[in-house]
């Protein structure tokens, strides 16, 4: 079956689409409020097969972010009972707890650690609102992690180019499914 042949080759036809940076900044807009997918699966193709244009690309991904990051901040200063009912459902309150704990200790470091964390980000720009996080220092702190981040993975995937995207494509059905039968055997693992 070539699943994931075909989800990449549309991927890498996306990437391409003369809207794809609108829609790079959208989904990493939205992303740091609720959106579930990170704006990395957009970044990392759009930088593969543009990669002069890598570096523009991570500025426009992270100044997305962080604007989104200051609705998520918002909803945590002006509405998280609202907000937090959400929260439990989509079973992010252990990340929720993590990062309280992590900003009751740390502060304002918490949100530089948070552009490389594996918590999703939104759990994040929430928290900083709920803790009364002032708001300059968090956003200026936000933009120089999702920065430093987005900077990593587009001149990352820019450096391997259209070449490594041939190679990827070469191998994707292998590494697409091998990521199937690892969650497969994670679950059944942990549950």
């Amino acid at each position: 079956m070539n699943i994931f042949g075909a989800m990449y080759d549309k991927t890498m036809q996306w990437s391409r689409h003369r809207f794809a940076v609108f829609w790079l900044c959208l989904v990493s807009f939205i992303e740091a409020i609720f959106f579930p997918v990170p704006p990395d699966v957009m970044l990392i193709p759009m930088s593969m097969s543009k990669p002069k244009d890598a570096l523009k690309l991570a500025f426009y991904t992270a100044l997305a972010s962080v604007m989104g990051g200051m609705i998520g901040y918002g909803l945590g200063y002006y509405a998280f009972d609202f907000v937090q009912g959400y929260i439990i459902k989509l079973g992010y309150q252990p990340y929720w707890d993590t990062a309280i704990s992590w900003f009751e200790k740390w502060g304002i470091l918490v949100v530089f650690v948070a552009g490389f964390s594996p918590i999703p980000y939104k759990i994040f720009t929430i928290a900083a609102g709920v803790m009364l996080m002032v708001f300059l220092p968090f956003v200026a702190t936000a933009f120089i992690s999702r920065l430093a981040r987005f900077v990593l993975v587009a001149k990352l995937a820019a450096w391997g180019g259209e070449k490594f995207a041939a190679k990827l494509r070469k191998s994707i059905e292998l590494i697409g499914w091998s990521v199937v039968v690892l969650a497969v055997i994670a679950y059944l693992i942990l549950r």
